[in-house]
């Protein structure tokens, strides 16, 4: 009888099913099998944008509305970009999982088919080299830089760290000393500074800093840390405004993504310098975001906070944040919320095909799932699982 019930765990394990009903790594797995069934396109290493796939489809984040406009096969660049954080996420958990091969046969090709090597500095362009030349995004190529120097961190092979620092040289030439420094958000349009590009820009420094000791990219993590805490902070309760224009006007709106990047920023600076006011700094911010980004839902009678309905990355790329900050002060309380938000997610948010809808409430549906929502929910899923990985230590 005993051997039956550890063939039967065996077998359920294998097969992709989770026996206990929560094993995080599964669930990413899964999910991200089911983007590239539903979204993968044959024959090229590329996704569609949403599911179903609409051929009219106009983008609202890009700078230029001509482009935007424009008939698209494939997903720009940011929604693909996902695909390396998922991946990435899921080979921290399973570094010798198959994903390695995702990484290395559909992942990686596909960017590449998006890098500008017409332009200098190198980087990677808003739509593939093959069609007209497109805009290039300083934030879009910080998120893959970050993606490759964690590669690089995990694996120690030097290939995801000259990427890296590849990627780092754009950035660096998005800077000036308008505003007093800081990284524009768009190349070709060059009229304001975002949260959105200084505050992942000061985690992707400092984790160049701690994959090469380099300590100029330290001095660049700080600095526009400081930055974006002076101009774009808001005294009131911490969180950070949207942007700032060249004459000085603020964009108010509050993202999740970006106080997020200033939590994993300050969080990252307390870990090298090892000073209490980054420590401080991070755990206000926790705190913060907590209050702003979650609610209580009396109504569904569910006893934690529940997130609120957005852009689902804006939120896993607020979780990273949480994430470091509980490497250091291991205080599960946030940890904790989005462990039941993604649990909760798994039976109400998700639909027979293995994608997501989009209200963390699951009331809503729908009827257009984008391709970035489905990576992020990967990534989420594999962040869980390396933290239940850690503790299982």
């Amino acid at each position: 009888m005993l051997g039956r019930c550890f063939a039967l765990a065996f077998l359920l394990f294998f097969s992709g099913k989770s026996f206990a009903g929560n094993d995080n790594y599964t669930r990413a797995a899964d999910t991200f099998k089911a983007i590239e069934k539903l979204y993968g396109v044959e024959d090229v290493p590329l996704f569609r944008e949403t599911y179903p796939f609409d051929n009219h489809l106009k983008v609202s984040y890009l700078s230029n509305q001509e482009q935007a406009e424009q008939q698209k096969l494939y997903s720009y660049l940011w929604p693909f970009s996902g695909s390396l954080s998922a991946v990435t996420a899921l080979l921290e958990v399973k570094p010798k999982s198959d994903f390695r091969k995702v990484l290395t046969k559909t992942v990686r090709p596909g960017l590449e088919m998006y890098l500008d090597t017409q332009r200098t500095p190198t980087a990677y362009a808003s739509y593939i080299n093959t069609a007209p030349v497109s805009d290039r995004f300083y934030d879009d190529n910080i998120w893959i830089g970050l993606d490759f120097t964690d590669l690089y961190l995990l694996t120690g092979k030097k290939e995801y760290l000259s990427q890296a620092k590849m990627v780092w040289r754009f950035i660096e030439s998005g800077t000036d000393d308008k505003l007093g420094y800081g990284i524009y958000w768009c190349e070709q349009k060059k009229n304001g500074k975002n949260t959105c590009s200084n505050a992942p820009g000061s985690v992707y420094a400092s984790k160049l800093f701690l994959a090469t000791g380099d300590s100029s990219y330290l001095q660049a993590g700080i600095r526009l840390y400081e930055w974006t805490k002076e101009n774009l902070q808001d005294p009131a309760d911490g969180l950070y405004f949207d942007n700032k224009s060249l004459n000085g006007e603020i964009g108010r709106a509050k993202f999740a993504y970006n106080s997020g990047q200033m939590m994993q920023s300050a969080a990252l600076l307390y870990r090298i310098t090892g000073e209490k006011k980054y420590l401080q700094e991070a755990q206000r911010l926790a705190a913060a975001c907590y209050n702003r980004f979650f609610s209580h839902d009396s109504q569904s009678g569910r006893k934690y906070k529940v997130l609120n309905r957005g852009d689902v990355w804006f939120t896993a790329i607020m979780f990273r944040g949480f994430v470091e900050l509980y490497g250091i002060d291991h205080n599960s309380l946030y940890i904790d919320a989005f462990r039941e938000n993604l649990d909760f997610a798994w039976t109400e948010m998700r639909e027979k095909n293995g994608l997501f809808n989009d209200d963390w409430s699951g009331k809503t549906k729908n009827d257009s799932k984008w391709l970035l929502t489905q990576f992020a929910m990967v990534e989420m899923y594999a962040r869980l699982a390396a933290i239940d990985k850690e503790n299982n230590r």
